[in-house]
């Protein structure tokens, strides 16, 4: 660790703004990129003659391999180096981008999306794993993590927006376009402020059956969630993709209690509070990110939007989870993460159940504003907490590993809401129908009741989160692990 990083102060340095900047866009990028083409999902479906079950792909693609590939990029970085690690992954995704915006082709385009999400699964836990080895002061540490959760949840909504920005204004192709100068600015700046932390050789050996074995069970997981809603959840082929997935993952955890060398050293759960953190972060992921789905698709559907209009509707919403962020940031030291955690799910799940009283004549400013902006503070305040929360004490070799389950619990957690909402919107809305309801009542109808369900998995969070570890952003005694 090089004597700056060492210092007290190293985020008052200017390179140390810099490099938190700096990951903060790497983070900013690929969470933007598992929102920002879904306002734009029509018009490619228009352009390219695509099926509904084709164009589907676009988004499940990204999300198959970036939460399935998300913990061999973590443990990838701890072992061969996170500055090694982020350069590769942010290659893959400003190469895939570029050809995804030059697609003529359905095949190419959902082929884009998924070297973007490998891509992806690459970088984001190699940038936090920097993050978090570079800030180990107290003060630093606590509000780079501030700054970074807040940019978590800061993109979701922002993804949006500038989906319907870009779709309306230059044409869909810049969706994926945008992302490839920022991926050069990435390559051309990593060098100069992020430590060269390359290991010449892993120590030990690595994993690779219970690499294979996690990569094939969460990569299974995700396919399987996302394809339910399709055939239904009690179809031979979901049971089957379903049932597959949990004896692989229940074989990765039994190899990885014996072997010398495990993927996931198990014993890094030892860290206090560390599983309540990931759980926490799952079940809002569960709650929280479909909500930006449903609430997309009854601006559009319902109300009419055009994709200007429905992005933009997001910006108040991405403001106010950004000031959230700031504040939190400033408050921890005082409060601690664990009582954020709670207030935040609490504030973010009342939010998510006053959204669901959407009517299908609704007012933006009377039926979406208010509740979105209530729920965006909430949004703003448990990211960063719980952000915080699930990197305390963690020992700087396994950084890596830490940032990759935290994300991993994202990912699978909007997989399995998207998933179980969805088929709860569909069904609702068809017995709707059958009952002898308009079209778009009956639409609408389905949408209130998942937002409804989505605000109370939000909820439940709270409770998971009083087991999380109330961190003050001090630098917790780190534990013995091997690496």
């Amino acid at each position: 660790m090089s004597a700056l990083t060492e210092s007290p102060s190293f985020l008052a340095t200017r390179r140390g703004k810099l490099m938190l900047a700096l990951l903060c866009l790497v983070a900013f990028l690929d969470f933007v990129d598992g929102s920002i083409v879904n306002v734009a999902l029509p018009t490619i479906q228009h352009e390219l003659g695509l099926s509904v079950s084709t164009l589907q792909w676009i988004t499940s693609g990204y999300l198959l391999t970036y939460g399935g590939l998300m913990l061999l990029g973590g443990r990838l970085a701890d072992l061969l180096g996170r500055r090694r690690v982020l350069i590769a992954g942010t290659i893959l995704v400003g190469a895939a981008s570029a050809i995804g915006g030059l697609a003529e082709s359905s095949e190419l385009l959902i082929g884009a999306r998924f070297a973007q999400g490998v891509g992806a699964a690459l970088m984001l836990p190699a940038a936090l794993s920097i993050l978090t080895t570079n800030f180990r002061e107290g003060t630093d540490r606590t509000t780079a993590l501030s700054v970074w959760g807040g940019t978590a949840g800061l993109a979701s909504a922002a993804g949006v927006f500038l989906g319907g920005v870009l779709t309306q204004g230059p044409g869909w192709r810049w969706v994926f376009y945008v992302n490839t100068p920022v991926c050069l600015l990435v390559l051309a700046v990593v060098p100069f402020l992020v430590p060269d932390d390359r290991r010449n050789e892993i120590r030990g050996g690595f994993d690779v059956f219970g690499t294979a074995l996690a990569t094939g069970g969460l990569m299974l997981l995700v396919y399987g969630l996302v394809q339910a809603p399709q055939h239904g959840w009690g179809d031979v082929r979901t049971i089957l993709q379903l049932g597959v997935a949990v004896v692989l993952l229940v074989g990765f955890v039994l190899n990885e209690r014996r072997t010398a060398d495990p993927l996931v050293p198990l014993t890094i759960f030892r860290v206090k509070g560390l599983a309540a953190a990931n759980l926490t972060h799952l079940t809002l992921a569960a709650g929280m990110l479909a909500m930006f789905f449903f609430v997309t698709l009854y601006m559009q559907e319902v109300l009419g939007y055009g994709e200007f209009q429905a992005g933009s509707a997001y910006l108040p919403i991405s403001l106010t989870i950004g000031a959230a962020a700031g504040v939190t940031a400033k408050i921890i030291a005082k409060t601690g993460t664990r009582p954020l955690i709670v207030a935040g799910s609490v504030i973010s799940g009342v939010g998510l159940i006053w959204l669901s009283r959407i009517p299908t004549d609704g007012s933006y400013l009377v039926d979406l504003l208010p509740p979105m902006v209530f729920m965006s503070v909430g949004l703003g305040v448990v990211f960063v907490a719980n952000t915080t929360a699930a990197n305390a004490g963690v020992p700087a070799e396994q950084a890596g590993l830490a940032a990759a389950l935290l994300n991993t619990g994202q990912q699978i957690g909007g997989a399995l809401g998207l998933a179980v909402l969805t088929a709860v919107a569909t069904s609702h809305t068809a017995s709707q129908l059958t009952a002898g309801d308009a079209p778009l009542e009956a639409m609408t109808s389905g949408f209130q009741l998942a937002l409804l369900i989505g605000g109370f998995i939000t909820l439940s969070a709270a409770f998971i989160g009083l087991r999380t570890a109330n961190s003050r952003g001090e630098e917790a005694a780190a534990i013995p692990v091997a690496a």
